[in-house]
């Protein structure tokens, strides 16, 4: 990607975080960066081309945190850094979250690469709690698809914490985090052994 096409994106994305969504269009990124509308519509001809671009790199970026690799003794701290690196990642992308639902409905590409990613992100949620069931550090299931919908909590946190926060906060800021992360964190706390709890309590202090 060209440098230029690399700083409309990364313009865009401070005025939609700033001014959100509905006030920035493709005229209002091209003033701040003081060039034309055509230069810009050269690079990217619609606004959608501009969130979708931001979108992937969202999406991206949280695929390379959930690629490190996991050391048996420290999956629970694996989990914690990756909640933090996640939840930092969508702080970042917030206008995507404080207009999910918009996006979703507006932008079918998004949608279908979303619902798709949801699938494998399940998947990779699952596998990592069976390992977790077979050392020892979570326990078995004792409700019909209590794992399954254990990711399903983990998904809805992670797609609407943001817009929780703006709300009962005003206005979401990087202050935010560590309360919300503490709270995604401790979802898993329940479902511990004795030995995920111990383990849980040595990575508390990287909870925020």
């Amino acid at each position: 990607m060209s440098k230029t096409k690399e700083l409309i994106l990364d313009t865009a994305l401070e005025l939609f975080n700033t001014q959100g969504l509905a006030k920035v269009k493709l005229r209002t990124i091209a003033i701040e960066m003081g060039i034309s509308q055509g230069n810009l519509n050269y690079h990217f001809k619609k606004r959608e081309d501009i969130i979708e671009a931001l979108y992937y790199r969202l999406v991206a970026n949280i695929s390379n945190h959930m690629a490190k690799p996991i050391s048996e003794d420290s999956m629970l701290g694996y989990l914690v850094a990756t909640n933090r690196s996640v939840i930092y990642e969508l702080f970042e992308f917030r206008f995507i979250m404080l207009d999910f639902t918009q996006i979703m409905r507006e932008n079918h590409r998004i949608r279908a690469h979303f619902q798709e990613l949801q699938k494998m992100r399940e998947q990779q949620f699952l596998d990592f709690f069976n390992v977790l069931i077979k050392t020892g550090y979570m326990r078995e299931e004792r409700l019909p698809n209590e794992y399954e919908n254990l990711y399903i909590r983990f998904q809805m946190f992670g797609d609407f914490w943001v817009s929780s926060a703006e709300i009962a906060e005003n206005l979401v800021t990087a202050s935010s985090i560590p309360k919300y992360l503490e709270i995604i964190n401790q979802t898993i706390y329940p479902y511990l052994t004795e030995k995920g709890q111990v383990e849980y309590q040595r990575f508390s202090g990287n909870l925020k």
